[in-house]
């Protein structure tokens, strides 16, 4: 039985941030950087652990001091991040706190919305043809006079 405050599968101790792989003992840094590339926040857990589980526990950690009084700012204007961050939920999150993001998309997650989309396409003789899924695509997005 793991000691309490253990990381399932060993490591260190809970506050530690150890995780165990086959190379050892792992590290992960989870960052937060102004334009400047000052850190914002930082939280350190075990190699093993996703990405994409710290998105919210790093981005909640930002507190810009403001100049003179004043609570510090705790959203950022905008943020980027890698591909490892590309999913529903986190493009979701910046969104509703009303923060512009840069999150490139993965291959497959964009060959998935893009099937998504061709099913939804009404039924024609050539719907398999580029010319026509362009055609319709611009058809459908663009105003009707």
């Amino acid at each position: 039985m793991a000691e309490p405050g253990r990381p399932p599968g060993g490591g260190g101790a809970g506050g530690e941030g150890l995780g165990r792989s086959r190379g050892g003992f792992t590290s992960k840094l989870h960052l937060s950087a102004d334009g400047r590339c000052r850190p914002l926040s930082l939280i350190v857990t075990p190699g093993q652990r996703a990405d994409c589980t710290q998105f919210k526990p790093v981005l909640e950690k930002i507190r810009v001091p403001r100049p003179g009084l004043g609570r510090p700012r705790k959203k950022p204007d905008s943020l980027a991040a890698d591909k490892a961050y590309s999913n529903g939920p986190i493009r979701e999150y910046p969104r509703r706190r009303g923060i512009r993001h840069a999150i490139p998309e993965k291959t497959d997650s964009q060959a998935a919305r893009i099937r998504k989309a061709r099913l939804r396409l009404p039924r024609h003789r050539d719907r398999g043809s580029p010319h026509h899924l362009a055609t319709n695509l611009i058809d459908r997005t663009s105003p009707r006079p």
